[in-house]
């Protein structure tokens, strides 16, 4: 965020309107000068000073991951694109539960009656959050929500029950998120996290948070001690998260635009993969080659390509593959996250080359692309290259394991038409399933589906259901059945 300086920033009031389309109140302004194409290289306290002149922070209706987008393009004015630039670079690099801290600390000053939020509600959200590394060095010293609140209330009381729809941040607290970039910044990290919140509220050490922690008898400094060893060990995951495993390294790119799919097949997220034994067991296959070991699912849309991935990640939780793929960790990119807000020339390139980077150096990432054609000309703009040709050298170097999925039709259209692309990736059939397969798969998710709808499907509903569907919807999907 070289060459940003902020005049003054206010960030707008985002809600959800009727329709169901994030909509920004018209009375929010935003100032900024001198603000330029601004590459995100690492954290730096200097390029964040906007924060001190940031009144108010709604974001009870934001909970996607790109925060800061959300907010930036709703800013329909002239010269809103600087402005827009401003508030995106302030919160593009907070994590997902870090934005759920701050939504969580407006919620407890509105459940309390207090017109602004302070230290003492940051701490409450980072508390209340429950998943992040904070919330569980917290809980860890015997800090509960319910005894947190009581504290709170004790030293500062409660509110008159009027709260405004627009919520000041107090001058400590926005010392606190500024201190939180600085903490981010200090430990060599691109992104603020649960954790960097906590330690940030720890160093500000003033408010009223302070003196909750010191009721509680916990000790500042052993809990920044803990942070830090928790830091060291784990990855704060975003979403369903990309950390974990034997190697501990950090992914933070990873974190925010893949989903570990060996992660949920271990904790029992993902559906049973009934059938397609034969397709995993070609995947596996060339997966465990020494060279062009790229499989590229090939079928009609419907036909259960993705399941075939989740179907893979459910073999490696439970070490049912071969050696040469044991311990790896199937990551499904989302390509379309990892363009959105790439607004300048660059963005795009650098996003991705992070992405490689953190791969390189972790050898256990099998990345699973959807819609592989779509690498073709994403993110190319005049004087740009798209992901394709980013992805290229990686895929022949062999230091990118990937798995694509595409229809024969896109195939043919977009990656046998690019020679060098094509030799990358090794074709792998998904055919249809014939319409007794089909009884087996639903059979196998029978079970999932009663508890969801809470009734119950007799196998004279499951063959009708298949064999209706063959008959008389099958053109819909070219004689193909939904996996």
């Amino acid at each position: 965020m070289e060459g940003t300086l902020v005049q003054s920033a206010v960030v707008p009031t985002v809600y959800r309107s009727s329709s169901g389309r994030f909509r920004v109140r018209a009375r929010a302004r935003t100032n900024a000068t001198m603000v330029r194409n601004m590459p995100t290289r690492t954290l730096t306290l200097g390029g964040f000073q906007g924060l001190r002149q940031t009144n108010f922070l709604d974001t009870r209706s934001v909970i996607k991951r790109d925060f800061g987008s959300i907010v930036a393009s709703q800013i329909a004015r002239p010269r809103g694109s600087a402005s827009r630039g401003v508030v995106r670079a302030m919160f593009e690099r907070f994590t997902e539960k870090a934005i759920k801290v701050i939504m969580l600390a407006q919620e407890e000053a509105r459940r309390l009656g207090h017109n602004f939020v302070g230290t003492e509600q940051i701490l409450l959200g980072l508390i209340g959050e429950g998943t992040g590394i904070a919330a569980k060095v917290l809980k860890s010293m015997g800090i509960n929500l319910k005894d947190a609140r009581v504290e709170v209330e004790k030293i500062i009381g409660r509110g008159s029950g009027f709260v405004a729809v627009e919520i000041p941040f107090t001058p400590r607290a926005k010392r606190v998120l500024e201190l939180s970039l600085e903490e981010a910044r200090q430990l060599g990290h691109n992104y603020v996290g649960s954790e960097h919140l906590l330690l940030g509220l720890l160093r500000e050490g003033e408010g009223v948070a302070a003196r909750v922690l010191e009721s509680l008898g916990a000790d500042p400094n052993n809990i920044r001690t803990q942070v830090i060893r928790m830091v060291g060990e784990s990855t704060e995951a975003v979403g369903a998260g990309v950390g974990g495993g034997s190697s501990g390294q950090k992914m933070p790119t990873l974190e925010e635009y893949g989903t570990n799919l060996t992660k949920l097949a271990e904790e029992g997220k993902l559906d049973p993969v009934v059938g397609r034994q034969d397709q995993i067991e070609r995947v596996t296959q060339i997966l465990g080659r020494r060279t062009k070991n790229n499989p590229c699912l090939i079928g009609e849309p419907g036909v259960g390509k993705t399941a075939i991935a989740e179907g893979l990640a459910q073999r490696i939780a439970n070490g049912d593959v071969p050696e040469t793929i044991e311990g790896k960790k199937v990551i499904t990119l989302d390509m379309g996250l990892l363009v959105a807000g790439t607004k300048y020339r660059g963005e795009f390139e650098e996003r991705l080359k992070k992405l490689m980077e953190e791969i390189k150096q972790n050898e256990d990432i099998i990345l699973f692309i959807d819609e592989v054609h779509t690498l073709i000309g994403a993110g190319a703009a005049e004087g740009a290259i798209d992901a394709a040709n980013i992805l290229k050298p990686a895929l022949a170097r062999g230091e990118l394991q990937c798995i694509g999925a595409t229809t024969l039709d896109e195939y043919r259209k977009h990656i046998e038409k690019d020679p060098a692309l094509e030799r990358r990736f090794q074709p792998v059939k998904v055919p249809e399933p014939t319409v007794d397969e089909t009884i087996q798969i639903l059979r196998g998710l029978r079970e999932r589906y009663e508890l969801h709808h809470k009734l119950r499907y007799t196998d004279d509903a499951l063959i009708a259901a298949a064999q209706l569907s063959y008959q008389y919807i099958s053109y819909f999907f070219q004689r193909s059945f939904p996996a």
